[in-house]
């Protein structure tokens, strides 16, 4: 492929462990879809440099956003569907030609799918950390009436921060406390990931029909899906959403619907790429 091709790209800080190149290339393999997409690694200091630069590049289609700059972005872009007054936070910014920048979020579809594929009909949850993703996952979490919300945090302070931007009614609990008993626990922060620090918590306070739902993808056998699958709880790895949000990321940037129907193929493929 040539620089000549029109792309869309994820950026973030750090990058080189996105997946999102191996999703979205899968896609365009499939669909034969003559574009590209890349990984591209932004610093927080950097981001009004980089819209400025890709706005005036006419291959660009736009981009993923990805840790830190889900809250950052939303300075940049302009936001029709009232995005950053519902949920707070942007992942997915789309560029048409001579238009404006325009900012939305798939991270809330994309979190949720897997969720009602299950037909999971629970009414309390946990969230482990108050970051963009946790934003998302809120909104949908308030969308599916889920009335008893937990967020478990290191700066409680950030915790109430967020329930109260949500207009959300809930509890904030330090790291260090004991894991509420709820249906369903989802870490949203990055501990656990590769590179970061563990995620330690004793899950022994759910009950038995809890679901855990790790976000983090790298590993994706995270320490905590390890821990649930030994007390027979039921488990969303970080691929799931991921590749749930990158679809209706894939279908704005290419005009196309992802081909969901080699998900198997698509999941084979991601693992085998570490």
């Amino acid at each position: 492929m040539t620089d000549t091709l029109p792309y869309a790209e994820v950026i973030g800080d750090p990058i080189a462990h996105s997946k999102s190149p191996v999703i979205h290339g899968f896609w365009l393999e499939k669909l034969e879809i003559e574009a590209e997409y890349r990984k591209t690694h932004v610093k927080p200091e950097e981001l009004a440099a980089y819209f400025l630069k890709r706005r005036a590049d006419p291959d660009w289609l736009g981009c993923n956003v990805t840790i830190p700059h889900k809250v950052a972005v939303m300075d940049y872009v302009t936001d029709p569907g009232n995005v950053g007054g519902l949920i707070g936070a942007m992942n997915t910014i789309a560029c048409e030609t001579g238009g404006p920048l325009i900012g939305t979020n798939t991270d809330a579809g994309g979190f949720l799918a897997p969720l009602q594929a299950m037909e999971w009909s629970g009414k309390s949850a946990v969230i482990i950390g108050a970051g963009g993703a946790a934003r998302a996952i809120l909104y949908a979490l308030d969308q599916m009436g889920v009335s008893d919300i937990t967020i478990m945090v290191r700066d409680t302070a950030k915790g109430q921060a967020l329930l109260d931007r949500a207009g959300v009614q809930g509890t904030v609990i330090a790291m260090d406390e004991a894991l509420p008993s709820a249906e369903l626990l989802v870490n949203s922060s990055p501990l656990g990931m590769t590179g970061q620090p563990p995620l330690a918590i004793d899950l022994s306070p759910l009950p038995p029909e809890a679901v855990v739902y790790d976000i983090v993808y790298a590993p994706l056998d995270t320490p905590l899906l390890v821990q649930a699958r030994a007390r027979d709880l039921r488990t969303i790895d970080g691929l799931e959403m991921l590749i749930g949000q990158a679809a209706l990321a894939f279908d704005i940037f290419f005009d196309a619907p992802a081909p969901r129907e080699y998900d198997d193929e698509l999941r084979a493929r991601l693992t085998a790429a570490g």
